[in-house]
């Protein structure tokens, strides 16, 4: 019997707007029917843990993918995450020295493959309303102001370096999400 891995599955775009709609309870289905155990949602925005045989995270990642456009009708990508660098990520967060007010946001950005953009880090937007700290591995830490510009146009900056393959969560979601992983 293989060893069991708890993951974190995050889904991109889904629940936005009213578009690409994907009830939780159908989430957990479809990934219980992919034969993974202990499947819970946390939060409307794609969020899935859940434990499954050790395998290469890319085909995992294919393996959901393919399914959940099977089953809802649309693309839903997927970025996956092992529970211990969940925990790592909320362990070892930059914001630490981020004074928090109600206009501040402190967002965690993951992708697929570590990037291969030359940053400097960190980095700043012209009016300083965007911040990246810090670039670890696939995760992508970054602070942004409301007072000074709009969640999207934060979010079009980490798309414009990094590409597409990318979903972002608030440091609040991701604790969340760790303290239910266990």
């Amino acid at each position: 019997m293989s060893k069991k891995i708890r993951y974190v599955a995050l889904l991109r775009g889904i629940n936005v707007g009213g578009h690409h709609k994907v009830p939780m309870a159908e989430l957990c289905s479809v990934m219980t029917e992919l034969g993974f155990e202990n499947v819970i949602t946390l939060l409307n925005s794609g969020n899935v843990i859940f434990d499954a045989s050790a395998r290469r995270d890319e085909e995992l990642e294919a393996t959901i993918a393919g399914q959940l456009e099977k089953s809802f009708g649309f693309p839903v990508p997927v970025l996956l995450r092992r529970s211990e660098e969940i925990r790592d990520i909320v362990d070892n967060n930059p914001f630490e020295n981020i004074e928090v007010t109600k206009d501040i946001r402190l967002y965690i950005s993951f992708l697929k493959q570590v990037p291969s953009l030359n940053l400097t880090i960190p980095w700043a937007s012209c009016d300083n309303s965007f911040r990246i700290l810090e670039i670890r591995d696939r995760t992508i830490f970054s602070v942004l102001d409301l007072a000074v510009t709009q969640t999207t146009k934060g979010m079009d900056v980490l798309e414009q370096f990094f590409g597409k393959d990318i979903t972002t969560r608030n440091l609040n979601t991701i604790e969340r999400i760790a303290g239910t992983i266990g």
